[in-house]
């Protein structure tokens, strides 16, 4: 199997199975990051298939050094800035209710970490509620937790992403935990600081 690099020289000598393959291996994961930044799957649906295309259509600036998936989020982080700027400011406070399908959604993993063990919800329910809670923190910490939760990007790639450095981005990841634990114990599905 190519890694990212070799499919990308691939796709530059006008390989279209490559890009195929970089499709498949990746759709999935950007339809997921749209969706938790925006909450509405259509959305996030056209700017993975407008990333998917900047992508085969940018393919010749792209230098192999190991990074693609850093580059191809950079992308996809830049698009929906730009759309979120085209539709208003407050594009991303309405959220679309509905869930992404799959079982392996790395917010449902998440939720273990985040819930007590005697906690009257399931994991979808709980995986739904943090979405949620996502689009009520600060668009940068909310950015840096789904790259590095969801995307599941070294927190290194990340920071490349954000055009910020390491310890800015650690620093938004603690932020948008605490946040986010701080909203579910408001809503008692997370211990409280006594019982911490």
């Amino acid at each position: 199997m190519l890694d990212d690099d070799q499919l990308m020289i691939a796709i530059q000598s006008g390989d279209s199975a490559a890009f195929d393959e970089l499709v498949d291996r990746y759709e999935r994961s950007l339809i997921g990051f749209f969706f938790h930044n925006l909450r509405d799957i259509q959305l996030a649906e056209d700017l993975t298939q407008e990333t998917l295309l900047k992508v085969y259509h940018q393919a010749w600036d792209y230098l192999p050094l190991g990074s693609f998936k850093g580059w191809l989020f950079r992308i996809a982080r830049n698009l929906m800035i730009d759309d979120i700027r085209k539709r208003s400011h407050d594009a991303l406070i309405k959220a679309v209710k509905g869930s992404l399908p799959g079982e392996d959604d790395p917010l449902t993993r998440l939720v273990g970490r985040v819930a007590p063990p005697d906690a009257a919800i399931d994991g979808a329910e709980l995986s739904g509620i943090i979405g949620e809670l996502l689009g009520e923190i600060p668009e940068d910490q909310r950015l840096t937790f789904v790259l590095h939760h969801h995307s599941e990007l070294p927190l290194a790639e990340v920071a490349r992403i954000m055009e910020v450095t390491e310890p800015t981005t650690k620093s938004r990841l603690r932020l948008a935990r605490e946040k986010l634990q701080e909203k579910l114990r408001v809503r008692g599905l997370a211990p409280s600081e006594c019982e911490t």
